[in-house]
């Protein structure tokens, strides 16, 4: 197989890793943690929330690792590092600060401390640890889709910042 056909399948696996992440993400600020924050039992929504969101927990660690691994051949395939000192490819800089951001929690952070810290505070004060942890998401989502937007109008052609 050519290296361009495999540079093709790097970018599909790529695509499909932010839909899968980006979509759990996105389901989990606007559906999940929304709903949740309506249960009146605050120890029920802790419990729910730790099990829907560990599910999700997982795959997010298993798209964040397909995704930085895919975006890393396809930098290395097209030999574009330099796109990291121009402004026009912002939204690689987005896309690569939002995989630093998520890996860093994901694997480092909740393992070790996050997720025993929000777990204490919701149990102290649920309503404020499940707004904290709603802003979180949605800044984090929101970069996030403005990443894959300037990933998306970037990738064909057209550049914000030039």
């Amino acid at each position: 197989m050519e290296s361009y056909n495999y540079f093709v399948l790097a970018r599909a696996i790529h695509v499909i890793g932010v839909v899968l992440w980006i979509g759990g993400v996105a389901f989990v600020t606007t559906v999940l943690i929304s709903a949740l924050k309506k249960v009146p039992d605050t120890g029920s929504r802790l419990d729910l929330f730790e099990r829907l969101e560990g599910k999700f927990a997982l795959q997010a660690r298993i798209v964040t690792v397909i995704t930085g691994l895919s975006g890393f051949y396809m930098l290395e395939s097209m030999n574009a590092w330099e796109r990291y000192l121009q402004p026009q490819f912002w939204w690689l800089h987005l896309m690569t600060f939002i995989w630093i951001v998520f890996t860093v929690v994901l694997f480092i952070l909740e393992p070790l401390f996050l997720h025993r810290w929000f777990r204490e505070r919701a149990i102290r004060d649920s309503d404020r640890a499940f707004a904290l942890v709603h802003r979180m998401h949605k800044i984090l989502l929101t970069l996030s889709l403005l990443a894959v937007f300037g990933a998306v109008t970037g990738a064909h052609g057209l550049y914000l910042f030039q």
